[in-house]
């Protein structure tokens, strides 16, 4: 592997990408410490410790702190993932957009198009919810003008990170949206080891049990990474065929086919699509939710973390069956 990399560098054009992607990785993490205007950091604070396990804290993990610090990259690209989600639905269900989806690349730019204006779309309707809803204690500015500059301040955070994502999908290496999804959850790693450790402090816990922990997650990560270059080769025999004098082919070969074909997307989509309900409540007002909703959609409960897993777990199938019926069109 190291030698590999080591003559992967020596490509110029390999060089470029590769310092193209990190430039664009420190735009991301530099956005994420600008903060959008007429809000108070103290209360975001102590607002986010009220639910801090809740779905809202699986999300500001996945942002890389933005959402607690209620950044311009607060809703991260989750408004995208969502939309996207949505138009391959319909992509399946509407004939119409099945044909469009079809039409090659001119297809494809219409899609990408649609997906683009449902997340502008979503983008307002979960900036709203989180603005309003969820950090509506610290708004120290509660006029129409303040509300639309924050509004639009999210919203532009959200579309400047699926354009970055699609520059460094065109410019630089790997998916871009993937890649920006992993710096996300890498860059909250330093706080969750601090939080393990201030645990272990308070519970009184052995160094053997955070070893332990610490094993059995490196362990988990070499399955999954197992998994996910995993694949099944189908043997292809070429038949044996005569020009002139002389008999050509009769090799043989195989077409690889990935065990993990959709890969992380089904947990992702699973993930956007299980925060729909809670920023719905945010936009409408908890208050106003009937009593059974606490008990469902959310996780700070026993019988909700329950129903939220099983839901989660259903949904990733459904997804995982879907996303690979997409990839793997026979």
């Amino acid at each position: 592997m190291f030698q590999t990399l080591k003559v992967s560098l020596k490509d110029e054009e390999i060089r470029k990408r590769l310092l193209f992607t990190f430039l664009m990785l420190i735009v991301f993490r530099l956005g994420n410490a600008i903060p959008i205007p007429f809000i108070d950091r103290a209360v975001i604070a102590e607002q986010m410790a009220a639910h801090e396990d809740g779905i809202f804290s699986l999300l500001n993990l996945l942002s890389g702190g933005s959402l607690a610090r209620m950044s311009v990259f607060a809703l991260s690209i989750y408004p995208y993932i969502t939309a996207s989600i949505i138009i391959q639905l319909l992509t399946v269900a509407i004939p119409r957009l099945e044909e469009v989806a079809r039409d090659g690349e001119q297809g494809r730019k219409k899609i990408a198009s649609y997906t683009k204006f449902g997340a502008v779309f979503l983008g307002l309707f979960e900036g709203y919810a989180i603005v309003q809803g969820l950090f509506g204690n610290a708004i120290v500015d509660k006029s129409t003008t303040a509300t639309i500059i924050m509004l639009l301040s999210v919203l532009a955070g959200t579309m400047f990170l699926v354009w970055l994502g699609e520059v460094i999908t065109q410019n630089g290496v790997g998916n871009g949206i993937s890649i920006i999804i992993f710096l996300g959850i890498v860059s909250s790693f330093p706080n969750q080891i601090a939080q393990i450790n201030q645990q272990r402090v308070m519970y009184g816990l052995e160094w053997w049990r955070v070893a332990l922990l610490i094993v059995l997650s490196i362990i988990i990560l070499v399955i999954v990474v197992a998994i996910t270059q995993g694949e099944r080769r189908i043997p292809v025999q070429y038949a044996k065929r005569v020009v002139g004098r002389k008999m050509y082919g009769g090799q043989s070969t195989h077409i690889p086919v990935k065990v993990n074909m959709a890969g992380v997307m089904p947990v992702i989509f699973a993930s956007s699509l299980l925060t729909l309900p809670q920023t719905i409540a945010l936009f409408i007002g908890q208050d106003k939710m009937p009593k059974w909703f606490a008990h469902v959609f959310t996780v700070n409960t026993t019988s909700g973390l329950v129903i939220y897993s099983i839901v989660q777990l259903l949904l990733i199938i459904l997804f995982a069956y879907f996303y690979t019926a997409i990839q793997f069109n026979t």
